[in-house]
């Protein structure tokens, strides 16, 4: 069984190997465990046969004394099979998420943190990993979402995680492992039965195994199903998301509670997905549904962590948390990068050439006296072409601007007139009569 198990590996390497372009680099997530391990054995000679480049990353968390161990045995192997090994060392904020969930979010920070774009990493779960997965996912009440569990194949941050033995069992990985005469760390929280997965795997599935001895593989099977139909919903859900977007910004409130109920979920967190805000927990949901339809005066806000929705003039908005800016203020010649609490402007602005004087003259001009840029306070007035005076607060009314946005502009002064408007996205929004805004070129 040992070598047909590590034939079948190494060929679901080479598929996996097949699929990523030319150039790129392909990195296994090393822990120092039987697994990973085994992963980074076997890719180092589908690599080196097909001379592609290949690296390992290995998180220290730091959470017990093992830590250490763990380290020095990826060196060592990594040494031994000549691959550059990247250690990080990260910290774990159990507060919340406990302290799997903590570990796990701070371990991919890390992946997603130091992995080049454009790069794939390989990791090292299994079928049982999967069967665990599904059932916790199950346990927690999760949707279509959470049972999927975890995807062959995942694009994040712009990096490509692949598992590439999603499909097989862990008692394959444990033959070829001993026909290498493969080392590995045992990691001595393995066996704590405080740990859910732990108790997950030595005692609930042992026992659902002796009546259904292909359990695992069922449970994998139905991870499969979730996840495709998961996508289906996301597609269709996308397709209908085109019809209530107004300009990708926001949802019609009326449009969304005519829906039945489930669709509205639905809705929510796919648009939820396209913004790469997370969704809401189940009672914020219900909670953010119910209040579709408040009166239109009614300031709607409700918040979860990493997101929020409001509801303003009978739209739904999704947004990041909004952060209370700084009082903030700069002289500004018009010409330099400005950089502001919430990035560089991005911007330059210079006098029109409709004026019969010279360009340099006019630059001149425009530079003697330093313009004044600041977060919009209220009562500003720009002279617009051909409309004249106008009311900064009248224009912001006029393009259905939320209030908060509007806490966020910036506005370029030159004495108490106002010159130039730009959004918290950099956009520009209004130049007055008599000044050119230009885009600022990135630096080289």
């Amino acid at each position: 069984m040992a070598p047909q198990s590590r034939n079948v590996l190494q060929s679901l390497l080479k598929d996996a190997l097949a699929e990523i372009p030319p150039g790129r680099s392909i990195w296994v997530a090393l822990s120092g465990g039987l697994d990973s391990s085994l992963l980074l054995t076997l890719a180092a000679a589908v690599c080196q046969q097909a001379s592609r480049p290949l690296r390992a990353i290995h998180i220290n968390h730091g959470l017990q004394a093992a830590a250490a161990t763990f380290e020095e045995h990826c060196n060592t192997l990594c040494e031994r099979l000549d691959v550059p090994l990247t250690v990080v060392n990260v910290a774990v904020d159990a507060q919340g998420e406990g302290v799997e969930g903590a570990a796990r979010s701070a371990r991919y920070a890390a992946f997603f943190a130091t992995i080049p774009v454009g790069n794939t990493l390989w990791l090292a779960q299994h079928q049982d990993d999967q069967a665990e997965t599904f059932l916790l996912a199950a346990l927690r009440g999760s949707g279509t979402r959470g049972l999927a569990s975890m995807p062959y194949r995942r694009d994040a941050e712009g990096v490509t995680l692949v598992r590439p033995w999603l499909t097989m069992r862990r008692v394959s990985l444990e033959a070829a492992a001993q026909s290498l005469d493969l080392t590995w760390c045992e990691d001595p929280t393995n066996t704590d039965l405080n740990f859910d997965r732990n108790r997950l795997r030595h005692s609930v599935l042992p026992a659902i195994e002796t009546r259904w001895p292909d359990a695992a593989g069922a449970l994998a099977q139905s991870a499969r199903h979730a996840g495709e139909a998961d996508q289906l919903l996301v597609e269709y859900a996308g397709q209908e998301l085109q019809t209530l977007l107004s300009g990708n910004r926001s949802i019609g409130a009326a449009a969304l509670s005519a829906r039945s109920r489930p669709r509205q979920r639905l809705l929510v967190r796919t648009l939820c997905q396209q913004l790469s805000l997370p969704t809401p927990p189940q009672k914020r949901l219900e909670s953010l549904l119910d209040q579709l339809k408040a009166k239109p005066d009614a300031e709607v806000c409700v918040e979860w962590p990493g997101a929020q929705a409001r509801v303003w003039r009978q739209r739904l908005y999704l947004i990041a948390p909004l952060e209370t800016l700084p009082p903030w203020q700069a002289s500004w010649d018009g010409l330099a990068l400005l950089k502001t609490p919430t990035g560089p402007l991005g911007w330059q602005v210079a006098l029109s050439q409709s004026s019969s004087q010279p360009r340099s003259q006019l630059c001149s001009q425009l530079r003697s006296q330093l313009l004044r840029v600041t977060w919009r306070q209220g009562g500003e007035v720009i002279q617009l072409p051909k409309r004249g005076r106008r009311d900064l607060k009248r224009l912001l009314q006029e393009v259905d601007m939320p209030p908060w946005e509007r806490e966020q502009l910036v506005v370029i002064m030159q004495a108490d007139a106002c010159i130039g408007v730009i959004d918290p996205l950099g956009t520009l929004l209004w130049q007055a009569e008599g000044f050119v805004f230009s885009r600022l070129s990135p630096p080289v």
